[in-house]
């Protein structure tokens, strides 16, 4: 595992060269997503699903990335990307590469999927396609359920151009009266609180909603002569920025900017294919925008709506359902095992979604909220489902009189707004919540529960990759330490001090804890393995994450290649490191899975001369991660959890598996292999319970 040291990389030298620009490299993440949509031999609806996932992903990346790009030229604010590109620049390269992949998507569903599904019985059709008999009933669904909420908006020197709500799908219409001979310009909005496709006859022969109001204007607008009509579609800036120092109360603060988030300016507009440029001319104006900002889109606009289609009952066009097993450990025999009795005789790690979280980490809150026993539960909350059963056993907890802490973090994106309401229910059953740190997002996953035995406590632990949450704990690939070791409780025990008190605290015990501690941790075992391979001992570091940017542990990385360490990543999205490249990064090797399950866990091994010393946790490798949240990683000190991590990253790293290798020169390849990882991770926990 040594091979022939070379001097370290000299930065003045090699300069913003040895950097990829992290937005290409989050597109070109999406292009894997879409390449899983084009997969033959893939189920068709899941296909659908791919399409509206790179749907969703993209409308995200305008409204956070785009944006800020965009805020930060018109401000003048020059700041160049690691690998030296200005804001214009990058926005430029932005353009151009998401024109293609829309392209490419939009023709995808129009040419392949959507032909592929008529054939397969779910029917997308046109309003000329209809029988007299659908005309009839879709006649009396729109008077009756469309109609009441439609709101034409015109444009004349009386009425200023409407304001257009992010994301939100709307008709341009051009209208002539007849007796004036004027034509104006009107504004419809396709209402969002009722399905975007329309049931024709059977369940699964649908009208999309657009076309079904497009065929009722006149009756928006009657007496006048309706022309010409296309769709639009506006992407505004989404990002919320509260000024914590300036606000004392950072609940209020929140809502009034969640407020305003609505009325963020346009950053992005996509337009039907057949819109004539008149009428492009006049958005364009009207919403202040660039042509560069244009997206041409051919057929159907706003392909998330394809997740509607995917809750068809067709299991034929779908993956195999997939059922996490209850992890061995938490079973005796055919029965549950309690949570606690099993941590008393060793740490269990979870493996989700093949291990299920309902039977480990939610039945340990579960478990504790109900046991007389326990004295406390002190637990983060970042990202939840809607009808979390996690929230109602806090509740209970609090309510059966139990000290319950919850650190709920309001300022997760796109949260904001359900997590302020649970942070609200909860206060109302008389737990202690606490609203985050001022300049710090709570990214961190932990539990600590402290339980009455024998004349004295015991406190039990967890600390996770991912959100407790136990809708994408089956969507997403995360794991979890559930663990009864005293130095990790008092960890957390400490770490619960400094989040909810006043604590300046930044050493523990088994734990890494951001912003302090991670990078330099980091930093001080990547140098560590250099040291080892400059003493001929065994040295090598496999990393798994979702981003790996941070500069400050790139240059590290190629620093320790260059020592002659072998490096493994593992990275689902966003990589700006350059692997592969002489006298930089030759020892370095960088793989992505995206496959069914979205690949969520961070995962770290130091060979450390022969005695590999595992982390995982909650941070990615970025700016954001290390120097502006609250993050934890664990150190795996379990034989059988770090013998489990590392039989998942080799193979996940096998030749046999299917995945992207990344190249020098930035661009992504199909690795040879056959295998598909998430399915012989099935395999090997289906066998492991069986």
């Amino acid at each position: 595992m040594v091979s022939t040291v070379t001097p370290a990389p000299d930065e003045h030298v090699l300069g913003a060269d040895r950097f990829l620009n992290r937005e290409m490299s989050w597109l070109d993440f999406n292009a894997r997503v879409l390449a899983l949509a084009e997969e033959p031999h893939t189920p068709l609806l899941e296909r659908a699903k791919f399409l509206a996932i790179f749907a969703g992903n993209l409308d995200e990346f305008y409204m956070v990335r785009v944006a800020g790009l965009k805020r930060r030229q018109s401000t003048g604010l020059s700041v160049r990307s690691a690998d030296g590109l200005s804001p214009r620049a990058q926005l430029e390269l932005i353009a151009e590469r998401t024109r293609d992949l829309v392209e490419r998507h939009a023709r995808l569903f129009a040419d392949v999927i959507q032909p592929e599904l008529d054939k397969a019985g779910i029917r997308i059709l046109h309003w000329e396609e209809l029988s007299e008999d659908d005309t009839v009933r879709l006649r009396e669904y729109f008077r009756d359920r469309i109609f009441p909420v439609l709101t034409p908006l015109a444009v004349d020197p009386a009425h200023p151009f409407p304001y257009i709500s992010g994301l939100s799908l709307n008709i341009a219409v051009i209208v002539r009266d007849p007796a004036l001979g004027a034509e104006r310009f009107a504004r419809v909005k396709v209402p969002n609180n009722v399905p975007r496709f329309v049931p024709v006859a059977d369940g699964q022969t649908v009208l999309p909603l657009e076309e079904l109001i497009a065929a009722y204007l006149p009756q928006l607008f009657p007496g006048m002569h309706v022309g010409e009509h296309h769709l639009f579609r506006v992407t505004g800036n989404a990002d919320v920025e509260v000024e914590e120092d300036r606000d004392e109360d950072l609940l209020q603060a929140l809502e009034r900017e969640l407020a305003r988030r609505r009325f963020g300016p346009a950053v992005r507009l996509e337009v039907g294919e057949t819109m004539d440029q008149h009428m492009l001319d006049l958005l364009v104006r009207e919403l202040d925008m660039s042509y560069t900002d244009v997206l041409r889109v051919p057929g159907l606009l706003d392909l998330s709506a394809l997740w509607s289609l995917y809750e068809f009952d067709a299991p034929a066009l779908k993956d195999p359902p997939f059922v996490p097993a209850t992890h061995p450990r938490l079973m005796e025999g055919e029965t549950a095992k309690s949570v606690f009795a099993t941590l008393r005789e060793g740490d269990v790690l979870v493996h989700h979604p093949y291990d299920s979280f309902a039977t480990s980490v939610q039945r340990f809150i579960e478990q504790a909220a109900a046991d007389p026993n326990v004295l406390a539960i002190k637990q983060t909350l970042y990202r939840t489902s809607g009808d979390s059963p996690i929230v109602e056993a806090l509740a209970e907890a609090a309510t059966a009189g139990k000290q319950v802490v919850v650190l709920v973090e309001v300022k997760a994106r796109f949260d904001e707004e359900a997590n302020i309401s649970w942070a609200k229910m909860l206060e109302r059953a008389g737990c202690h919540v606490v609203y985050g740190l001022v300049g710090l997002k709570t990214h961190c996953k932990t539990a600590l529960v402290v339980r009455r035995e024998g004349g004295g406590l015991r406190r039990y632990c967890h600390i996770g990759t991912g959100n407790y949450n136990p809708k994408t704990a089956r969507l997403y690939e995360d794991l979890g330490v559930l663990t009864a070791d005293p130095r990790v409780g008092a960890d957390l025990t400490d770490l619960f001090n400094a989040l909810t008190g006043y604590s300046r605290q930044t050493s523990y015990r088994s734990l890494l804890v951001a912003p302090t501690g991670i990078r330099t941790g980091l930093l001080e075992r990547i140098e560590r393995e250099v040291g080892h391979a400059v003493a001929g001992r065994e040295c090598g570091i496999d990393i798994k994450v979702n981003s790996l940017v941070d500069e400050g542990i790139i240059d590290a990385l190629y620093a320790a290649s260059n020592a002659g360490v072998p490096i493994r990543l593992l990275i689902r999205g966003i990589c700006t490191l350059r692997p592969g490249v002489p006298g930089l990064s030759e020892n370095i090797r960088v793989r992505s899975i995206v496959g069914r399950f979205l690949e969520h866990s961070r995962v770290m091994c130091f060979t450390n001369g022969g005695e590999p010393e595992w982390w995982m946790g909650s941070a990615d490798l970025m700016h954001r991660n290390l120097d502006r949240r609250v993050e934890v990683l664990l150190q795996v000190s379990d034989p059988s959890a770090a013998e489990h991590l590392r039989y998942t990253l080799e193979m996940a790293m096998g030749e046999d598996i299917s995945g992207w290798d990344l190249r020098q020169d930035g661009g992504w390849e199909r690795a040879p292999g056959s295998k598909d990882f998430q399915l012989e991770m099935m395999i090997a926990h289906k066998n492991r319970t069986d």
